[in-house]
């Protein structure tokens, strides 16, 4: 069969090949049009000229933070920090890095105030003056740093296929090799005071986690068990590194002062430079030691404040269900038929809709919610007359709206990417209303039927957010929380036929300061409101009269009650927070004469040491932004493509050693990157051809340009896959995302490649070649829709299939191989277990006694260093337990099925620079038959096998996976098996 192209006499293939990449892949690579404003000593760039508005403000917040950092640090700000502004999510974000070059990220939404787990002011401000922190205490050097970022031509960023990248990565950037709760600890502790003491570390919810730990004889980690359990199995995963180190830099500046805190964060002459061996310089003791001296201090401290709530009478609690939620949404109360929906994410389960029965405590799943929310899961809203929940999906990203019908069950997306949450529900006209985020704006809108269009009511200036909103029992009011660019917190009130008629006047009910008056709701038979705020330290239940414009507390929560509302005459369903998550239960409807108060440890260290006021930087508006201005235009990535690091290395070649150096170069942003390799195998035995290796990579865009000459790889020195060939190769392909609705994703891609001076095939390093010369034309789509719940190590359910399409062009010849496969996984009940069935086919066309018309499988398909996935068994080449390459044809079908076990964690097990994390098995059975439709060459083999990884991290943030394996195989009634060990670099 003769696919794409006639036959292509040989003298001629190279010109029609490079006509080929011509029409293919025309026009030249380009990229999406961006925006530049810079000083001295920012590139603030943006994909969009909508964002211009906010341009000059983000240029005062990083003028004023840096400065701030210069001065404490003693940091000298070299060159220009690059800062990309983006809208890629719903909510307010930022992310920096050092190497190889100093990058801040910067989303512009408004921050998620959930649960007020981020008090802050202004987000830019607040944003700012984090990731800055990270920037200089990251890239911060001492005369050896600086010695080897100049013979290394920069900072060195490790890349996982060239491992030795690594060891020269600690010796630029040393700092960058320190755990989370280091890192961001030490930012959040900073930005507190930069702030005036706004901030988690004078923050209400941090102090209610460490205070309920306390009182529910919770286990508190060590700095090991927090990276490898504590940030993966607890609901609020990652959050747990903000939460532990934030709370113990705070205690050593309360123990210790200021000065010794900036001695050890600070990496100037003289000092150690891993931050664990710092800290014993500085303070004297390991950091270990001090670990638990702090623990013993946090339980005094707690008892403290937990014996100064019970002074006063203790709001009784009494638990609707003794199954702990996790983190969980905004509940909707069906009180006809006794249930309480909301939507809920703990470890063991993927986050989800839940009915909670009122009668029993029975939680019964009602429907997934892809993409839930760390904190509040997903916004959710209630339709009683036609029973349907209406909620968002993908809420870490842009926010789809879908629905579920209790009657039918049927659920449907009815909006994509509206990016509106906050959502309620209005019985009047049966419209939904809530909160869009778009380009840093807040907007109230209204969606009516059939909700997959959203209408603008009002959009608030940039600044001011409003959130938690509700609508009255009549229809006739929208309240909601507005907080605006100074932190300040107000319960609101709109009139919706004002707001309808285009008037947004509001009233303010109440002024919290800077504490969140949080999802306040109507009550339904009194002229009431009912919410929580942390007004005395302590998240307890306030209840707001409209008539008389009081606002009265009405529980004494030794933790926190969070999410009120009205049940019956003289009782509220709130959810209580445990250690473990939030626990929906019943407390009294009645009015607190006096609540016990806290004492805050970030309140009793600035008291202790008032020069941390003079850590606050003051308003960005007095930066004379215009006169540090050197430029505002368009910006070409392009352009900006310059060297940023160089290094010796070493690479594997049939099985010589080769010694050369890469090349790196990168523009600001990181969106066009070019590696060059160049190396020489000194070996005898190798021909004078084969002895000189060049390999370059240009990425970007999407696009990806390749070329080699004697192609080599670090890790054939390793085992027995090689991946190195003889020969010259060129290849050009273009991936492009089709669907993005995360985790549901659809890309495809398309490449055009030609290979010159071949012994062996590209893709199988066994069979030799029948031709020297060889062009393909390839595509493919692959599909992803997997999800693992919080505590997992992988995917635990779902779908993947692909479909791919190889032409190749050897000799006068084309052969086309077309293959696919589908997996589908099914969780088992057994927490972060499932069973996974996987099948793959395919067929070629051409003449099947060629080499290059058939396909090859065999081997686990590990080396024994490696960086590709550990679980390489799953893939379509291999089949463990017969030799690699050992079983081919013309065409193929596959099949396996695989059980995954639960991981194993490990609180602690090895040392602060090398330890496990967990311990991940599986086990296998696999069929597979080739030249199913001639009986003279069809081959069949049976495998079966079993794998365990073990996930290690060395220097706090290099991830190592060591895997072992054995699998037995048969194919016509040969019987042979494998042993596979395998240490992946990641």
């Amino acid at each position: 069969m003769n696919l794409l192209f006639g036959n292509i006499p040989t003298r001629k293939s190279s010109a029609r090949f490079a006509l080929l990449l011509l029409i293919v892949f025309a026009p030249p690579l380009q990229g999406q049009k961006l925006y530049s404003l810079q000083t001295k000593r920012m590139n603030l760039v943006s994909y969009d000229a909508a964002a211009s508005y906010v341009l000059p403000h983000v240029g005062r917040c990083f003028e004023n933070a840096i400065s701030f950092h210069e001065k404490l640090f003693g940091y000298q700000c070299e060159g220009q920090i690059a800062v990309l502004l983006n809208d890629f999510n719903d909510f307010g974000n930022g992310a920096a890095g050092v190497v190889p070059q100093n990058l801040v990220s910067l989303g512009m939404s408004p921050i998620s105030m959930s649960f007020e787990t981020l008090p802050s002011n202004e987000r830019f401000n607040w944003i700012m003056n984090h990731e800055l922190v990270h920037i200089v205490s990251l890239d911060q050097a001492a005369g050896r740093d600086r010695f080897f970022r100049s013979i290394f031509f920069g900072k060195v960023s490790p890349k996982h296929e060239q491992p030795l990248s690594m060891i020269y990565s600690y010796y630029t950037a040393p700092r960058t090799y320190s755990t989370r709760w280091y890192r961001e600890g030490l930012a959040v502790f900073i930005e507190t005071w930069m702030a005036g003491g706004l901030g988690r570390a004078l923050g209400s919810y941090d102090e209610m986690v460490f205070r309920t730990m306390v009182r529910d004889s919770a286990f508190f980690y060590d700095p090991i068990g927090l990276e490898s359990e504590g940030t993966k199995v607890d609901f609020q995963v990652g959050a747990n590194a903000y939460l532990y180190g934030t709370r113990f830099m705070t205690y050593l500046v309360y123990t210790y002062g200021p000065a010794k805190f900036m001695e050890w964060i600070r990496r100037v002459d003289g000092s150690e430079a891993h931050y664990a061996a710092q800290f014993e310089k500085v303070y004297g003791r390991p950091m270990d030691e001090e670990w638990e001296t702090w623990i013993a201090f946090e339980h005094t401290w707690q008892n403290m404040n937990l014996d100064s709530i019970r002074t006063t009478s203790v709001t009784p609690v009494r638990p609707i269900t003794h199954q702990v939620l996790g983190s969980v949404s905004r509940s909707i109360l069906d009180s006809s038929a006794g249930v309480l929906y909301a939507g809920v994410n703990y470890p063991g389960q993927v986050a989800h809709l839940a009915a909670i029965s009122l009668k029993d405590g029975n939680v019964r799943p009602i429907c997934e919610v892809t993409g839930g929310a760390l904190y509040d899961v997903t916004s959710l809203a209630y339709d009683p007359v036609s029973s349907t929940l209406f909620y968002t999906t993908n809420n870490n990203s842009w926010r789809n709206l879908e629905s579920y019908n209790l009657k039918t069950g049927k659920r449907g997306q009815i909006m994509h990417e509206g990016r509106v949450g906050d959502i309620v529900f209005r019985p009047e006209d049966r419209s939904l209303w809530g909160i869009r985020h778009f380009n840093g704006i807040a907007t109230i809108v209204r969606i009516p039927p059939p909700y997959n269009e959203w209408k603008q009511v009002h959009s608030f200036p940039y600044g001011k957010v409003l959130f938690d909103i509700d609508i009255s029992p009549d229809g006739k009011n929208l309240s909601g929380t507005l907080t605006d660019e100074r932190g300040r917190q107000q319960l609101v009130e709109f009139s919706i036929d004002s707001l309808l008629s285009g008037n947004a006047v509001m009233t303010s009910l109440f002024d919290f300061e800077n504490s969140v008056p949080a999802s306040f709701v109507y009550a339904p038979r009194e002229n009431a409101m009912y919410g929580t705020s942390y007004f005395t330290g302590v998240s307890n239940v306030y209840r707001y009269d409209r008539a008389t414009k009081e606002m009265d507390i009405v529980t004494n929560s030794e933790s926190g009650f969070f999410r009120p509302i009205p049940y019956g005459t003289d009782s509220l369903i709130v959810f209580a927070f445990s250690g473990k998550g939030f626990v929906p239960s019943l407390v009294a409807n009645r009015k607190q004469t006096n609540v016990g108060a806290i004492t805050f440890l970030g309140n009793s260290t600035i008291v202790r040491y008032p020069e941390l006021q003079e850590w606050n930087v003051g308003s960005p508006a007095r930066v004379p932004f215009d006169s540090l201005t050197t430029f505002d235009g368009a910006y070409s990535p392009m352009s900006h493509v310059s060297l940023v690091s160089a290094y010796p290395m070493a690479e594997g070649y049939k099985d010589a050693v080769a010694a050369g150096w890469r090349f790196n170069f990168a523009d600001r942003l990181y969106l066009n990157t070019i590696d060059v390799d160049v190396s020489y195998s000194s070996h005898s035995y190798l021909k004078s051809d084969e002895r000189l290796h060049v390999a370059t990579r240009y990425r970007g865009w999407g696009w990806t340009v390749t070329a080699a000459y004697n192609g080599a790889d670090f890790y054939d020195l390793f085992g027995p896959v090689k991946t190195g060939r003889k020969g010259y190769w060129a290849k050009v392909e273009k991936r492009s995302t089709l669907l993005f609705n995360e985790p549901e994703i659809l890309e495809s891609h398309l490449s055009v490649a030609g290979y010159g001076g071949l012994e062996r095939l590209p893709e199988a390093q066994n069979i030799a070649a029948s031709f020297d010369r060889m062009y393909t034309i390839s595509g493919g789509i692959q599909y992803k829709f997997l999800r693992k719940s919080l505590g997992g190590v992988e995917d635990e359910k779902g779908t993947t299939w692909y479909a791919h399409v190889d032409n190749r062009f050897v000799r006068s010849q084309v052969f086309t191989l077309l293959d696919g496969g589908f997996d589908i996984g099914i969780p088992l009940p057994l927490g972060h277990s499932s069973i996974w069935l996987r099948s793959a086919a395919g067929t070629s066309f051409g003449g099947r006694s060629d080499p290059f018309a058939n396909f090859y499988f065999g081997g686990f398909g590990n080396n024994y260093v490696d960086y590709r996935d550990s679980k390489r068994y799953r893939e379509t080449g291999s089949f463990p337990g017969l030799a690699i390459d050992g079983v081919g044809g013309g065409n193929f079908g596959k099949g396996m099925v695989e059980w995954v076990a639960p991981p194993i964690r490990f609180r602690r097990f090895g040392l602060p620079k090398l330890y496990a994390s967990f311990i991940h098995c599986s086990a296998f059975l696999s069929g597979i038959v080739t030249n199913a439709d001639r009986s003279a060459l069809r081959a069949s083999a049976l495998s079966a096998g079993v794998q365990a990884d073990v996930r290690l991290v060395a220097f706090s943030s290099l991830d190592a996976t060591f895997s072992v394996g054995y699998a037995i195989a048969s194919e016509s009634g040969n019987r042979t098996d494998e042993v596979m060990a395998s240490l992946r670099i990641q």
